[in-house]
């Protein structure tokens, strides 16, 4: 095949293979008929000299006749570049003739993107992972979410934070990350998701997005064909303890339904999520050795999709058939710092993402569509020692302090507020209610909220509204909303494990988010690859 890169497009653009096949057929001499297999690699949008709004495209190719390949390299047409393109895969291994006893079957904990595509290349290796996962399967989780956000009524296990599909499962569904398009991991998990039904795009854009709605439907799919290749999943069975003798894991015991199990167990993969606090605990009671770590805190803030789109696009946007815009916003504040943008959510929803009884922690969701008519993003601080304090689970013991005056604040609900009061910093007794409508999914109550966050920070996001606004006209708007507290960006402890990727306790491996190794879906996903890849060796 050939690759061209950067091919540009003005939008609307109807039917991209066709306007491509006819552009690449001007750049190289070329007929379109002679154009085969045009395969987009790469698209974004170039949205520097707006409202000129451009399409750019990398893409690969084949010729109806391949005589004329040679030609094609040598020569080039309006400065073009033509180079030949040998698509990189993942190979997974598929060895056959190693039967695995109950005891040598590997131990997968969680269900979340870390621990399915460990499963997965496990499961593909003959090895029969068991995974099991505190939360509920996708279909039961899916109705106690909607019953704690309509009633209230929280269930600890299954919940935005535990469950089949992690913590991703009730957010944006992004799966842009640091690692994607770099990484042969990263790469071969977005593939993943498109053969278990998500669409193709999410193979070239830029920023890949699934949706929670369809998230849900490519986990289950996924679980299935697990189930297909041996692998068994046991939901509701919640870790407790691990049986080590002389530094070496015989086994473990856990919870389900209530009752106390026990398993023997030679290797175990930790894919437990950043929300997994009383597992944590038992773990470093266990000996595995964690150490604390740098994470960020703040507030969800909510404008009008249509104020995002008209900045990032100019005018006469909505004639051009574009995307939904989004934001990465960054600023160093004078006391050093990082503020910052997390998982923002074009045409998304401010969600109650609570796990744990008289605490409120807020995360940003969105739809496949992503059409709710409005945009939220966390805008967070980075926070280490000096803000939390010491001690290995001082991050741990600073969110929950958060969450519990954000909980208390609401008086159980969402609380929120807009900026104006927010930045005035004006009393409980003279709070306005914003002209934009709160799309939040949970019960909400206009509360003040500036009293949440430690004054320093409060100061930060501040400091940097300022020029968010000077970058995004509107973005300080009096009317934007203000929820809290967005408090679960990443994990607070990172568990060290060796260049074996093996912890302090022989067989057990941390992986994922919850062991620090990872933030997001797709990089969460391509560190449980890695680790199946590393356990592997120890059985061939």
């Amino acid at each position: 095949m050939y690759r061209i890169d950067s091919i540009k497009l003005k939008p609307p653009v109807n039917d991209e293979r066709t306007e491509l096949a006819v552009t690449v057929a001007k750049l190289t001499g070329l007929g379109p008929a002679d154009i085969n297999n045009l395969t987009i690699l790469r698209r974004s949008i170039d949205a520097r000299r707006k409202p000129d709004i451009i399409f750019v495209y990398n893409i690969a190719f084949d010729l109806t006749k391949p005589e004329r390949g040679m030609k094609l390299l040598t020569s080039s047409k309006h400065g073009v570049e033509v180079k030949m393109y040998k698509p990189e895969e993942y190979q997974f291994q598929r060895r056959a003739g190693r039967m695995t006893t109950e005891e040598e079957r590997p131990v997968v904990v969680g269900a979340g993107p870390a621990g399915l595509f460990c499963a997965y290349v496990l499961a593909m290796n003959g090895l029969r992972p068991i995974i099991l996962e505190r939360g509920s399967n996708i279909d039961k989780r899916t109705a106690d979410v909607k019953k704690f956000w309509e009633s209230g009524i929280l269930d600890k296990e299954s919940n935005v934070q535990f469950g089949e599909g992690g913590a991703g499962t009730f957010s944006d569904g992004k799966l842009n990350s640091s690692v994607a398009g770099k990484s042969m991991f990263a790469n071969e998990v977005l593939r993943t998701f498109v053969r278990f039904g998500a669409d193709k795009s999410i193979l070239y854009s830029n920023k890949p997005h699934i949706g929670t709605d369809e998230l849900k439907r490519v986990i289950k799919n996924m679980r299935k064909e697990l189930e297909n290749l041996g692998a068994e999943f046991h939901f509701e069975c919640k870790l407790t303890r691990c049986i080590i003798r002389e530094g070496i894991l015989k086994g473990i015991r856990f919870k389900k339904n209530g009752e106390s199990r026990e398993r023997a167990c030679r290797y175990m993969i930790l894919c437990i999520g950043h929300s997994a606090r009383d597992t944590f605990y038992s773990l470093s009671m266990d000996g595995i050795i964690m150490e604390p770590k740098p994470f960020a805190v703040g507030l969800r803030v909510q404008h009008p999709q249509e104020m995002i789109n008209r900045d990032q696009y100019g005018p006469g946007y909505e004639k051009k058939k574009l995307p939904v815009a989004d934001y990465k916003l960054t600023y160093k504040a004078a006391s050093g710092r990082g503020v910052y943008s997390f998982c923002m959510c074009p045409g998304g929803y401010i969600v109650n993402a609570s796990s744990e009884e008289g605490h409120l922690a807020v995360n940003g969701m969105s739809y496949n569509k992503r059409d709710s008519g409005w945009a939220n993003s966390a805008i967070v601080v980075t926070v280490d020692r000096s803000i939390y304090g010491e001690g290995l689970f001082g991050g741990v013991s600073f969110q929950r302090e958060l969450e519990m005056n954000a909980y208390n604040l609401g008086r159980g609900s969402i609380p929120i507020e807009r900026a104006g009061d927010y930045f005035r910093e004006a009393d409980a007794e003279h709070l306005s209610k914003s002209e934009y409508t709160p799309a939040v999914k949970g019960k909400y109550r206009y509360a003040p909220l500036h009293e949440l966050l430690p004054r320093a920070l409060y100061n930060d996001i501040k400091e940097a509204f300022g020029d968010f606004d000077r970058k995004l006209p509107g973005f300080a708007n009096d009317n934007a909303l203000f929820a809290g507290v967005e408090s679960r960006t990443s994990s607070p402890v990172r568990m060290i494990r060796g260049e074996s990727l093996e912890s302090s306790i022989e067989g057990i491996y941390p992986c994922g988010e919850g062991a620090g190794y990872a933030g997001g879906i797709t990089s969460a996903a391509a560190d449980g690859m890695k680790v199946a890849e590393a356990l592997i060796k120890k059985y061939f």
